[in-house]
């Protein structure tokens, strides 16, 4: 698909891996559709893409909340015209082991926390990946969707409900492939493993030294890296239902 001027939302999109991914497109010549929470970053991130010379709107919108994705598409798809493609980035983490036990006191993993992240890394994607579909068979628009997995999908220490999430995300990555593609509509997914982030930044210098320690290229990915993927998997008409993994050559 040649980005130029197709309209793409991409969730998450007012920080971290989601900005990285909105401008990487804006200079491809993409219009944007920015999805998140926090007004103020959305604010920055659609300021941002603006500046290098495209359109872009911000929707504030929970992905978890059938209603408010539904009415979101819609509003994407009237405010531009046509939809081209998503960009499912937003994810949480509630990082803890399942069952704790320090002192003789065990601790387990809430029925709270897990949900959350199955609520958001998984439904979410469900629910934006749906409609999305739905509307660009509607609009009679061959499209890319691409999900956000994740090196965990493989199953990473104290994180049971986010691996089970990305994995998840995996395989439904495949499922829509097939079920899509009769209307013109590719899947993708990308698994990125350590990315320099806003939360990485602020790690102390001997915790950095470790985790890179088991990264075959020593060092952390950077933003860049994965809206590079993303961007591929976009441009290349005859990728679908496959995941790039993304980590430095390392495997949990």
């Amino acid at each position: 698909m040649e980005l130029k001027d197709k309209v793409v939302i991409v969730t998450g999109g007012g920080q971290g891996l989601g900005r990285a991914i909105a401008e990487f497109f804006a200079a491809k010549g993409a219009k944007l559709a920015l999805v998140d929470l926090n007004q103020e970053r959305l604010d920055q991130a659609v300021q941002a893409c603006k500046k290098i010379g495209v359109e872009a709107r911000s929707y504030l919108c929970n992905v978890a909340d059938e209603a408010q994705v539904i009415a979101m598409v819609n509003q994407v798809a009237t405010d531009f015209g046509s939809l081209n493609g998503i960009v499912n980035n937003a994810g949480i983490l509630r990082d803890g082991l399942t069952i704790k036990v320090r002192d003789g006191e065990m601790s387990k993993m809430s029925l709270e926390n897990w949900q959350a992240v199955l609520n958001v890394n998984l439904t979410g994607v469900f629910l934006c990946a749906r409609e999305v579909a739905a509307k660009m068979i509607e609009l009679k628009s061959e499209g890319v969707i691409v999900n956000i997995s994740s090196i965990s999908r493989a199953g990473n220490m104290g994180q049971a409900n986010y691996s089970a999430a990305k994995a998840a995300v995996a395989a439904d990555t495949v499922v829509w492939a097939k079920e899509f593609a009769r209307y013109g509509i590719r899947v993708g997914a990308v698994a990125p493993g350590f990315i320099e982030t806003e939360m990485t930044s602020g790690m102390k210098p001997e915790a950095l030294e470790k985790m890179c320690s088991g990264i075959p290229l020593r060092r952390m990915g950077k933003p860049y890296d994965i809206a590079h993927s993303v961007g591929y998997i976009f441009e290349n008409d005859y990728f679908t239902g496959r995941v790039l993994e993304v980590d430095g050559g390392l495997r949990l």
